[in-house]
């Protein structure tokens, strides 16, 4: 069996007299996605720094595998408007890259912002060019911090969709801090639902029928529901017969009319 990563065992963390996390256990392996979620104030970042090693914990023990390459991608990213600063120079502020960085442009979907200056980025091109950022580390471990944070929805599923391809074609365990849970739940191995201790974590079919997760999340579920009806209503997709073949760039080569724009198809190589 592979040695974990990073395993945390009854992590307490004290400030000021109050207890931020208490009892917390979390199991990071390679190739695995863990999605830790929890209310504000939960002790989600408190957790995750601790098992980085940015701050000192109080109860408990934290092992982590040696020489652990860690890619981290914060929540939020404030620049200065007026710094002179493009992507390309953004990416290389941490010195030479381990990771490749033309591959790392190129999976991430950011080759055409290389020469963009960052100010004038969108919320989803921010944050595909911070995960780009990360894996220039090459790292075992990639920890994301609310990776969607400003990315509008047509974009969310997209993004999650990445850093799911990620997983599986570097092999890279993966930390993911989210409120997203009707995205994240269907390429996350393990849930972990934190409330200043671990009130339940397993596989989502498991935590999603666990009542400690219903008590907390049950208004959230109920406005996710919401909002995907929403987004169902609002994207509609044209489906129609084929009496025609496509060519491998989508132009129609053989009877039949030109598809519209809007059309969906399904091919099989």
């Amino acid at each position: 069996m592979t040695q974990p990563l990073i395993r945390a065992k009854g992590v307490g963390v004290i400030r000021n007299g109050r207890q931020l996390l208490k009892n917390a256990d979390l199991t990071l392996d390679q190739g695995k996605i863990v999605t830790l979620i929890g209310p504000n104030g939960a002790g989600k970042t408190t957790l995750v720094r601790s098992v980085l090693g940015l701050i000192k914990t109080d109860e408990g023990t934290i092992e982590r595998a040696s020489e652990l390459r860690i890619g981290y991608m914060p929540q939020k990213l404030h620049l200065d408007a007026s710094l002179p600063l493009n992507v390309e120079r953004f990416l290389l502020l941490g010195g030479k890259p381990r990771a490749d960085l033309a591959e790392i442009q190129q999976l991430t979907g950011i080759q055409k912002l290389r020469k963009t200056p960052m100010q004038l980025l969108s919320g989803g091109e921010t944050q595909r060019v911070l995960l780009a950022r990360a894996l220039l580390r090459d790292p075992q471990l990639l920890v994301l911090d609310e990776p969607v944070q400003g990315v509008d929805v047509s974009g969310q599923s997209a993004l999650y969709a990445l850093i799911n391809e990620i997983r599986k074609e570097r092999n890279c365990g993966v930390l993911l801090v989210s409120h997203d849970l009707h995205l994240v739940m269907a390429t996350t191995d393990t849930v972990v639902c934190l409330n200043q201790h671990v009130c339940c974590q397993g596989h989502p079919d498991k935590v999603t029928n666990d009542p400690a997760y219903l008590a907390l999340f049950g208004d959230a579920l109920l406005e996710n529901q919401g909002q995907a009806a929403r987004i169902k209503s609002q994207v509609a997709l044209y489906h129609h017969h084929h009496d025609h073949q496509h060519d491998a760039h989508g132009n129609v080569i053989k009877g039949g009319v030109g598809c519209s724009d809007s059309c969906e198809h399904d091919h099989h190589a």
